[in-house]
């Protein structure tokens, strides 16, 4: 893909991280519960490449919190840092790992990228954005329980849009 094509698309990705929460939010904890800015930004980073999925990572939560006020400032730090993870790791998963299966291939990156970006956002909360006050329940419980909703969405969903924008054409894969 050119350059350009892949800021557009980067863009677009970039705006549905701030439109997409804004449909969960009318429901209590529905951001933790079904994870919709993670989507965008993984998509960016396998579509894309990492450069993309990494400016998307950054660029959507933060204009998403000066927006809408989510995510607010006191998750934002770590919400940045785990976005920013995602994305990078599957645009580079993507380029990377070399198997004839497109759907392989995502679904490598995709789990690739949300392990490495849960664990991410463990280490960041346990030793710096709330030390002493973060702990491996926590953790757990938020990364794979509450969010599990989320991470079966993400599992299903991403892959499938992958396949069906490269069948139609829209996007150009390895």
């Amino acid at each position: 893909m050119f350059s350009i094509k892949k800021m557009v698309i980067a863009a677009l990705f970039i705006a549905l991280g701030i439109v997409l929460p804004m449909a969960f939010h009318s429901i209590p904890n529905a951001g933790g519960i079904f994870l919709p800015m993670h989507i965008p930004v993984l998509l960016c980073g396998i579509i894309c490449g990492f450069p993309y999925g990494l400016a998307c990572g950054l660029i959507a939560p933060l204009l998403s919190s000066l927006f809408t006020g989510m995510p607010p400032a006191a998750f934002l730090p770590s919400m940045v840092c785990e976005l920013a993870a995602y994305g990078v790791v599957s645009g580079l998963l993507m380029r990377w790992v070399r198997v004839k299966s497109l759907y392989t291939k995502t679904y490598i990156a995709l789990i690739g990228a949300m392990v490495f970006g849960r664990v991410l956002y463990g280490v960041l909360n346990s030793f710096i954005f709330n030390a002493g006050s973060y702990s491996m329940q926590i953790w757990l419980t938020a990364a794979f329980v509450t969010a599990l909703p989320g991470v079966l969405i993400q599992i299903i969903v991403i892959p499938a849009i992958v396949v069906v924008l490269r069948r139609a054409k829209l996007i150009e894969i390895e």
